[in-house]
């Protein structure tokens, strides 16, 4: 199990990469260690509206099928559909370039509650 310096990581499982006022959000490295082989990516429309803390899709493997949580709130400007349609596995192979969406945020002081990797690992244990 890894994190990446520089991520920001949700109890639930998700990391946020800050790229100005926009985020990409994906799944962490141990969520798709506990789900197995993913199969299917459930992502969220382009202009969807992300709440913190509610389901934004499904993520689907072998074992189970889990829901997603949003991580901070803000609006869906792109989808990673090109990548995860085609290749639901690549969550397994590169969870860190996987990303799910990517979000204009809408109010990036929620990026204050979420965990730094070291905290992310810590609260795994």
């Amino acid at each position: 199990m890894s994190t990446l310096p520089g991520l920001k990581y949700s109890p639930k499982h998700t990391w946020v990469k800050v790229d100005g006022e926009y985020a990409y959000i994906g799944v962490s490295d141990f969520a798709q260690e506990q789900l197995g082989e993913v199969l299917f990516v459930e992502m969220p429309e382009v202009d969807d509206e992300l709440t913190k803390d509610e389901t934004f899709g499904v993520i689907e493997s072998s074992k189970v099928a889990s829901d997603l949580y949003a991580p901070i709130s803000g609006v869906v400007v792109e989808i990673n559909e090109d990548k995860l349609e085609d290749e639901p596995e690549y969550v397994n192979e590169a969870p860190y370039d996987a990303w799910i969406c990517k979000i204009k945020m809408s109010d990036p002081s929620e990026l204050d509650a979420l965990l730094s990797g070291e905290d992310y690992e810590k609260g795994l244990e």
